[in-house]
């Protein structure tokens, strides 16, 4: 089962769903299970279209910096069987003992990286990282390297403020868009928070980026009121929000997890209330998050009874 279950009550509403992370929750979450796939994944996306998958505006490399510099303390605390670090006078050493790597570097020195800071850091771990500037105002996606996206790809949404990267979800402007950036300008140092997006998905793929919909959109047609369970996959996304201290850059943190629906509503309880949240889905949503050629069959299939 998935470590997270977002449906609370059996209607749909669209709302933020932030709370702070708890003492001792991790920020970066480590799946030992699928790490070393999900590097390995991670490796090629990059080598194969490094363009489309990391990005960063000029004049970000401090904060970019400053990410590796706060992030690598905090995974050796809250990781300390899977990362080590140690410092030597300027020197990191960081030990990957998940991937079997050690990378010694110099903070600030570009050369001392084989990638950009952002993009080597993206390289350790399973989340998707970008960096918004919490000092500007519209709180612009200055940065990030994006490997497992659920249908948006970086190069459009960079430089782009918070509001216009959300502009396609139907209701965000209205509902949440004033609350977002609320949230986003009050973070403290030391305290991030975090929530849970969900999506629906006809492949297990992670990486739903706009031009791989070829590879998986026909499999929305094979759906049945019989095996939707099996053929659909409930994809969630593990979203932090901190802020970085010297800089005030926002650091956005996404851990994509997906498995087939029938294993995550062997709870009657919990198939109540995702059905329950199906059916009420506003049409627009539907559409905005790819299930209408197939929700009415996934809905038969939570019915008690149907797969009897």
């Amino acid at each position: 089962m998935l470590p997270y279950f977002p449906f609370e009550q059996d209607v749909f509403a669209m709302r933020l769903g932030v709370r702070a992370l708890r003492p001792g929750e991790p920020l970066i979450e480590v799946e030992e299970s699928h790490y070393a796939e999900e590097l390995a994944l991670k490796q090629s996306l990059l080598a194969e279209s490094q363009h489309v998958r990391f990005a960063a505006l000029p004049r970000t490399l401090a904060a970019q910096w400053e990410a590796v510099t706060e992030l690598l303390p905090l995974m050796a605390h809250q990781h300390p069987r899977h990362f080590t670090l140690e410092r030597t006078g300027d020197a990191w050493h960081w030990h990957n003992h998940l991937l079997g790597t050690r990378t010694r570097f110099i903070p600030g020195e570009a050369d001392s990286l084989p990638h950009a800071p952002l993009d080597w850091l993206g390289r350790q771990v399973q989340e998707d990282l970008l960096l918004m500037d919490g000092t500007h105002e519209g709180l612009p996606l200055i940065a990030g390297q994006l490997c497992f996206p659920a249908g948006w790809c970086l190069e459009d949404k960079l430089s782009h403020p918070v509001l216009d990267i959300h502009a396609t979800v139907p209701g965000f402007g209205e509902q949440l868009g004033g609350a977002t950036v609320r949230l986003m300008r009050g973070l403290k140092s030391g305290r991030p928070v975090t929530r849970v997006n969900w999506g629906i998905s006809v492949t297990p793929q992670l990486d739903l980026a706009p031009w791989t919909q070829p590879e998986w959109r026909h499999l929305r047609q094979e759906v049945t009121a019989l095996n939707a369970g099996e053929k659909c996959y409930l994809r969630l996304e593990r979203q932090t929000l901190s802020v970085l201290p010297a800089s005030g850059t926002i650091l956005f943190t996404i851990h994509t997890y997906r498995a087939p629906v029938a294993t995550e509503v062997e709870d009657p309880e919990r198939r109540r209330l995702l059905a329950g949240v199906l059916r009420t889905l506003p049409p627009e949503t539907r559409d905005y998050k790819g299930l209408t050629a197939f929700l009415p069959q996934l809905i038969a299939w939570l019915e008690p009874g149907a797969r009897s």
